[in-house]
């Protein structure tokens, strides 16, 4: 592909030889002759100076450089995209394979694909244009907006209600029943029926095994446009925001509320009940037990303000000499207070 052809399929203003030959997109430093390249981060002009690509998105020229540039607002985006130019999507050929079950009450949309052994079941609708692997399962009653996709062996149980252009990755499942329990007087526990749904709005990426709780009443909804990594665990009648991230192996426990704009880091957790505003960043592997206000930056088990737990995490790494250094001053101290 040359690149002119890339810098108007990007809207990006081209630096250099429109007819200059593409042959793919690659990172900084794998990239080759031939090769478009990005850089979003100032930081990193060394590599692009030193890179073998033939040209490079970029915010601006580098000086130092004699590469093509596509000038840029936001190099890292149209790097994504360039890459969608070179590897589109593998569509499947649109039916409904032969292996498949699908219930004669089930309305699937035209131009879907339905891979061998699916399931879907009594009641589901199904928009058009859907991209359904082998193996999934469609429950009973679930409705599903346009452009889905789900991967190979995902769940989607009764009842529960998708939108248009979600994609579910592999093993993801939808509408579990919510961990709930009660106790009873001898100490067994008492299963609570689970009989809520869960909501997923437009424009949701769920990644590979992660799982979204049914509530017991009510619903587990997931806003528009969120992003979710592998392994998330998202529990029952909670609520996250539109736009939120949630990266890998993070916990939300039940009826906890999740804003707008946020991102929790791997293995972050938020406990139950709990009320967190929008734009609230949350670093790795922080366990949050109270509600949080729009815009915060926590850290830490319990999670605080993230600026007094750097001070804080350095001190720590420093106790045992701080220790070491109190209990000589007190042995000062005494001996001084000893003396005539």
């Amino acid at each position: 592909m040359r690149l002119g052809e890339i810098a108007k399929a990007l809207g990006c203003r081209l630096v250099g030889d429109p007819d200059l030959e593409i042959a793919g997109v690659a990172g900084l430093e794998e990239a080759g002759p031939g090769e478009l390249t990005f850089l979003s981060n100032p930081r990193y002009a060394s590599l692009a100076r030193q890179t073998r690509a033939a040209a490079l998105i970029a915010s601006g020229p580098i000086e130092g450089t004699s590469l093509a540039f596509l000038v840029s607002t936001n190099p890292y985006l149209d790097f994504a995209r360039a890459l969608e130019l070179f590897h589109p999507p593998g569509d499947r050929e649109p039916g409904i394979h032969s292996t498949a079950l699908v219930a004669p009450t089930a309305r699937v949309g035209d131009g879907a694909s339905v891979g061998p052994y699916a399931v879907i079941e009594d009641s589901v609708e199904i928009g058009e244009s859907a991209r359904i692997g082998p193996h999934v399962v469609i429950e009973r009653g679930a409705r599903i907006g346009d452009a889905f996709t789900a991967h190979s062996g995902v769940t989607v149980c009764h009842g529960c209600l998708i939108g248009n252009r979600v994609t579910l990755h592999h093993r993801v499942t939808v509408g579990s029943d919510g961990f709930g329990f009660a106790r009873r007087a001898d100490g067994t526990h008492k299963k609570i029926l689970q009989t809520g749904r869960v909501v997923i709005e437009d424009d949701v990426e769920i990644q590979a095994g992660s799982c979204i709780d049914r509530a017991a009443v009510g619903e587990t909804r997931i806003g528009r446009g969120t992003i979710i990594d592998n392994l998330v665990q998202i529990g029952h009648a909670a609520k996250v925001g539109a736009n939120t991230i949630l990266c890998a192996q993070v916990g939300i426990a039940g009826s906890t509320s999740l804003g707008s704009d946020c991102i929790l880091a791997g293995q972050a957790g938020v406990i139950n009940h709990l009320k967190i505003g929008n734009r609230v960043l949350i670093t790795a592997q922080s366990g949050v037990g109270h509600d949080l206000p729009d815009g915060v930056k926590v850290s830490g088990s319990p999670a605080f303000d993230n600026r007094r737990w750097l001070r804080s995490t350095a001190v720590y790494s420093r106790l045992p000499e701080l220790s070491r250094d109190v209990r000589a001053l007190k042995k000062r101290v005494k001996k001084l207070e000893s003396d005539p």
